[in-house]
């Protein structure tokens, strides 16, 4: 009988194993995290190719170098189909519902685009449009109509030829209009509802090293203005969140932040993983798996549901998602030539769970579908963000049983345990999370608890050591006089 069970149970390993190998190596990309020391972990995949879609398959004919893609509340999907000077309208099941590459202009002419790099949708159904090989932003209504143009930016911190050239453009709930331009590196530029110019937003601190100050000291005023071109500051990505707080992307060679989530007066009021070895600019390891190409290139961000956001990479071809804490979730994404590998990621977004990604040189939209690992972080992250701090325990849970090595999941749960006042569960689960902040909470709570559950006995036996001290303080002191 036994003998039977090992050849059946043999036999099931062998008719199984096939199918775990084949999925691992089908996976075009690596997937993986960073733990508590900065080292690379391996992880389980958190979202995987779903599929490619390419003009060619939409019958609207090839997308060419397509430059941004957004996707309105209702699914709606509109590519800035930059080489053809147009804007492609698809609906969620990727079926072409119009093109614009027209409209009505003042003079009741036809007008067209030129090379439109960025669009974005209002809730009231207003298209913005960066036109940008002219130099303008063009508003259209949900029919197509113009609503008006901005154009030829007027102010006294503007000079003279300052040269408009937007690149992408996002609209807050107030109407504000942001709008990052070529070659502008002192922020974002910022118009209000009459579409006049108020200013820069968001402007980025350069530190200038001693070497610079020392030249600036000998430097003439035209000199300085022209030493302002070589500030690596300019925003390559942006979207807005439902409470108006921006999130900007930006070139940073240094690896130290590459997003910026700005309030209304443009501070930076992102959270930053306290540990300090995880930065908020995708890989933190330049070489990672041979690869010396240097820091990633983030030029988009999406902001999902919960507070999480995601960042994309085009120097690498990977996507980084975190929550609202500035903890790294996870990582997907690459360069090549499989389906779900990028040859020129340009811009990102997400809906109902997916995530799509524009490739500018395969002319390409790619959707990403979660794994159950994937939905599990996902659905943990939302739990805490929302205050349900039980239910995020047993999600978590089931993380750690697809990745036992999870230090999001351990802290997750910690956190949870140290809301709920356990604080001894707490500091187990955050001391295998690594995260010395929250268990030295935990720690510190624990004692004071311990202290307070014994504070009588340790009263009682101090008064007692006392008055036993004092009972016998004479006997004590006679029978040291008799030894002497």
């Amino acid at each position: 009988m036994k003998r039977y069970l090992i050849i059946i149970i043999a036999a099931l390993v062998i008719l199984t194993e096939p199918l775990t190998v084949y999925a691992e190596e089908t996976l075009p990309y690596d997937t993986y995290i960073y733990d508590y020391k900065g080292k690379v972990v391996h992880t389980p995949a958190a979202y995987i190719p779903s599929k490619t879609v390419s003009g060619k398959e939409l019958s609207c004919g090839s997308f060419k170098s397509p430059q941004d893609m957004f996707i309105a509340d209702d699914g709606t999907i509109y590519v800035a189909d930059t080489g053809n000077n147009r804007i492609v309208v698809l609906s969620n099941d990727m079926e072409v519902l119009r093109i614009i590459d027209s409209f009505i202009g003042d003079s009741n002419k036809k007008d067209t685009f030129n090379a439109p790099s960025g669009v974005c949708c209002t809730d009231d159904g207003d298209l913005y449009i960066a036109d940008t090989n002219n130099k303008r932003v063009v508003v259209l209504d949900g029919s197509g109509n113009l609503v008006k143009i901005i154009s030829n930016p007027q102010s006294e911190v503007l000079s003279s030829n300052f040269d408009f050239t937007p690149l992408k453009v996002a609209v807050d709930y107030a109407g504000r209009v942001y709008v990052i331009s070529s070659n502008v590196y002192q922020g974002i530029m910022a118009f209000n509802q009459n579409s006049d110019f108020m200013g820069y937003f968001g402007t980025i601190n350069v530190r200038i090293s001693l070497t610079q100050i020392f030249w600036r000291l000998f430097s003439t005023k035209e000199q300085r203005a022209r030493q302002l071109q070589y500030i690596p500051t300019e925003f390559t990505g942006i979207d807005i969140d439902n409470e108006g707080f921006v999130y900007a992307t930006n070139f940073d060679s240094t690896g130290g932040q590459a997003v910026r989530m700005l309030n209304p007066k443009g501070i930076d009021v992102i959270k930053q993983n306290p540990s300090g070895r995880r930065s908020l600019s995708g890989d933190v390891s330049f070489s990672y798996g041979g690869d010396y190409s240097g820091a990633s290139e983030i030029v988009d961000v999406k902001i999902q549901e919960n507070g999480i956001y995601s960042l994309l990479d085009c120097n690498r071809g990977r996507i980084f998602s975190y929550d609202s804490e500035g903890n790294l979730l996870y990582i997907f994404g690459g360069m090549g030539t499989q389906e779900g590998t990028f040859n020129q990621p340009v811009a990102i977004e997400s809906y109902h769970g997916l995530m799509y990604a524009l490739d500018a040189s395969r002319n390409a939209i790619f959707v990403f579908e979660p794994t159950e690992y994937g939905s599990y972080i996902n659905e943990a992250v939302g739990l805490r963000y929302k205050g349900d701090q039980t239910k995020a325990v047993e999600i978590w849970k089931k993380v750690l049983e697809l990745d036992s090595n999870n230090e999001m999941a351990y802290t997750g749960i910690g956190k949870s345990y140290l809301s709920s006042g356990d604080n001894k569960q707490a500091m187990y689960y955050l001391k295998m999370g690594m995260n010395k902040e929250y268990y030295s909470i935990a720690y510190k709570r624990y004692r004071n608890e311990l202290l307070r559950a014994n504070l009588g006995w340790i009263l009682t036996a101090v008064l007692v050591s006392f008055l036993i001290y004092f009972l016998f303080k004479p006997l004590i002191k006679s029978r040291i006089r008799r030894i002497r």
